[in-house]
């Protein structure tokens, strides 16, 4: 179960912090460590620091961007101190533990942690199902990478034992199948499409639009099934669309008559 839980660090400054997160990792039987466009890697610092869990550096995957690295994953969990503008559905450390242990039976998830400086960007937060934080002083909630990635894990994991020790409470047969984040991108992708080849939105300026409609489908989670039908209803608004411009350019004589 634990083997489809993936942590993955966006763009980290000190090597030493992924060799400590992959130790906090394996302290807690996690061992799928993905890292996007990391500053420093491979590096004798993130060696250093990773101590028993050279394993987890040794097998990291290095990806270009969050979308590479979160691609196959149905539920997917930005950790963050700060609180957006534009909020997303939100977690404290221990809701999310008891969330993967709940969904990762069915599918790939990944928790997702950003930049020691700044955190995850917007952008890449709206890739996520949800927000995710760990209740701190309110004078200085910000935590270190590894620190924040321990205590995530550690949640995590006492989710699982509970879920070990009490199966019938965690039921995961019939449960609903979500459709991966790259399939929520491309249903993005064809919905933005559709609004503007109706006019819906502009192209050119878009505002908000897209932004309101990813964070109002990120709650709702549609199943794969759904998201089917919902695809299927853009189709069939787009076939209409197509057929306008060909009808329009058809010779007077060929023209369909009254009767």
């Amino acid at each position: 179960m634990l083997e489809n839980i993936r942590i993955v660090l966006i763009n980290t400054f000190h090597p030493g912090n992924i060799g400590s997160a992959a130790r906090a990792m394996k302290n807690m039987g996690l061992s799928q460590l993905y890292l996007v466009d990391p500053q420093q890697f491979p590096a004798t610092d993130a060696t250093a620091m990773a101590a028993g869990a050279k394993d987890v550096l040794a097998n990291a995957v290095i990806t270009q961007t969050l979308a590479e690295a979160i691609q196959d994953c149905s539920l997917v969990i930005g950790t963050s101190a700060r609180q957006r503008t534009h909020s997303w559905p939100m977690l404290s450390a221990r809701e999310c533990g008891e969330k993967v242990i709940a969904e990762v039976p069915q599918q790939q998830v990944a928790l997702v942690f950003g930049r020691e400086t700044m955190g995850l960007h917007n952008e890449e937060l709206q890739q996520c199902n949800y927000h995710a934080y760990i209740p701190a002083n309110p004078e200085y909630p910000v935590l270190n990478l590894a620190t924040a990635v321990q205590t995530i894990s550690y949640e995590i994991y006492q989710a699982y034992l509970a879920a070990q020790q009490y199966p019938d409470d965690n039921p995961t047969i019939n449960e609903p199948t979500h459709p991966s984040s790259q399939q929520m991108e491309y249903f993005y992708q064809h919905l933005e499409q559709v609004l503007a080849d109706t006019g819906f939105i502009i192209k050119q300026h878009p505002g908000q639009t897209m932004l309101k409609l990813r964070r109002l489908f990120n709650r709702a989670r549609p199943e794969r099934q759904e998201l089917s039908i919902l695809r299927g209803i853009l189709s069939s608004i787009e076939k209409p669309q197509a057929k306008e411009p060909a009808e329009k350019s058809l010779p007077e004589e060929t023209q369909p008559k009254d009767s």
